[in-house]
């Protein structure tokens, strides 16, 4: 289900204009942030603040990336559980595997919009669970620099409000073939990935498509490209050191300032100063 996810509010404008400072009221649309929280066969595991419209996505992305389906199929997914949906205000949604998914752990707290990790610990955790990458022929550098450009003039929610992030899987002409956004980062990476396992489960793991996001490439990022298998994850800004460490160690091509006229490679698949990319 897709509700509304801006809302429009008047403000006050002001601009210096020739003849000093003007004011004007004028109206402005604001994107709505409001918590999700999320459950597995009936077991809460988290409450995340998102934008809401793909909470279905967002949910599975979730679940399927934190490793809580550990294999299990998707089943079903609703909102609530065991009342109205109307009740709740479409802010609970639950993934069902009808009991096949390992019992989760709740978090404990509400994850904001932009946190994820707490750190190293949770690489060494991450690498117990999942194998490094399979090699796999590196996207050509013109692709990897035309991402940026194609998914901004999709970025819809961005162009109205100035205020989301984006992701994007983009298949190996640079093409998209999902864009999401959200308040939250990690939120529109999730969105991606359960778009991917809802509508093409046949595309996850997602060896053939690259990641991108519109912000910095932190850990969370990582860890969310690595679990749903892409090989590649680009980024409008700088990675963190801990998230180059991982990349590294899943063998990820990690580039960061993706421009068309240029970007940072922090990893590669064998070599960390991009010898080993595409030409």
């Amino acid at each position: 289900m897709t509700r509304a996810r801006t809302e429009r509010l008047l403000v006050e404008r002001v601009d210096r204009g020739d003849d000093g400072w003007t004011r004007g009221r004028r109206p402005d649309d604001l994107i709505v942030e409001e918590p999700m929280t999320v459950q597995l066969d009936g077991t809460v595991v988290t409450t995340t603040m998102r934008t809401p419209g793909h909470d279905y996505e967002l949910a599975a992305g979730f679940c399927f990336t934190d490793g809580l389906l550990a294999g299990a199929p998707v089943h079903g997914i609703r909102y609530c559980a065991d009342g109205s949906a109307v009740d709740s205000q479409f802010n609970v949604v639950t993934v069902e595997t009808g009991g096949v998914a390992p019992t989760p752990t709740p978090r404990l707290g509400t994850t904001s919009s932009s946190c994820g990790w707490c750190g190293s610990d949770q690489l060494t955790e991450l690498a117990d669970r999942l194998d490094p990458l399979p090699p796999y022929e590196p996207f050509p550098l013109d692709v990897l620099a035309s991402v940026t450009d194609r998914v901004i003039d999709d970025q819809s929610l961005f162009a109205r409000t100035g205020s989301v992030h984006a992701a994007a899987a983009f298949d190996r002409t640079g093409t998209p073939v999902v864009i999401r956004e959200d308040v939250g980062r990690h939120n529109a990476v999730d969105k991606v990935i359960g778009s991917l396992l809802l509508d093409r489960p046949s595309r996850v793991p997602a060896d053939d498509l690259g990641l991108f996001v519109s912000g910095r490439a932190s850990i969370e990022m990582v860890q969310k490209a690595w679990s749903a298998g892409f090989h590649t994850l680009v980024a409008v800004s700088a990675p963190t050191s801990l998230a180059v460490r991982a990349a590294r160690r899943a063998g990820l091509v990690l580039a960061g300032f993706v421009r068309p006229d240029g970007f940072n490679v922090y990893s590669a698949p064998t070599e960390a100063d991009g010898r080993n990319l595409g030409s």
